[in-house]
């Protein structure tokens, strides 16, 4: 699934609807930070902890999520799409990347597919925690961290989805992912939109 990374896109290329979180009921997910997807993380490496650093000062929970392969039985339709280039656990490919800002209290979800809510407890934790409302960053744009933000909004929660802190194989599939969630299912932010509306203004801290 790897492959070269791509330059951010603003998220004001394909706006149309605004609105910023609500620090109150938000979360914030990183997708799939680790070692199997450096080449397309390092570069969005700067505002991806700006996005984890705005979001721990608001008080806002952060998750991460890991995808890794236990045994060809959860390998599903994956195997065969990726021809068997999966991550699988154990490996050092697995593990999530050492440059991330990830505190002992962070919850970790394990998944084996594009969703972060299929066959996880984050929906569970979410709803406990009275969430309503997810920030979303970290890898592939187009894939898991798209089909996340899809799931999440058919369940009822309100989406924000960075463009700069998120990243996939090629600007184009970027860009489309970006188009199409903006049209249909997410609200679009980057460290800068959400720096203003946390805090109300920008500043360096």
């Amino acid at each position: 699934m790897a492959s070269s990374p791509v330059k951010c896109s603003s998220y004001k290329k394909y706006e149309i609807r605004r609105r910023n979180p609500d620090r109150r009921s938000a979360a914030l997910l990183v997708i799939d930070v680790q070692n199997y997807f450096s080449s397309m993380a390092k570069p969005i490496l700067p505002s991806l902890l700006c996005t984890i650093r705005l979001c721990r000062r608001a008080s806002i929970p952060v998750f991460f999520t890991r995808h890794c392969h236990k045994s060809p039985a959860d390998h599903g339709m994956l195997g065969e799409w990726w021809n068997g280039d999966l991550i699988l656990d154990g490996t050092s490919e697995a593990e999530l990347m050492p440059d991330l800002d990830r505190r002992p209290d962070d919850v970790v979800l394990e998944k084996t597919t594009y969703s972060a809510f299929q066959g996880t407890r984050l929906e569970e934790i979410l709803r406990e925690r009275r969430v309503e409302e997810v920030i979303v960053t970290g890898v592939m744009t187009n894939l898991c961290c798209e089909t996340t933000s899809r799931g999440a909004f058919v369940k009822g929660f309100r989406v924000f989805f960075s463009t700069d802190a998120t990243a996939t194989a090629n600007e184009e599939l970027h860009d489309a992912a970006l188009k199409n969630l903006a049209y249909g299912f997410a609200y679009l932010v980057d460290c800068d939109r959400l720096q203003e509306g946390l805090f109300g203004k920008l500043d360096n801290n």
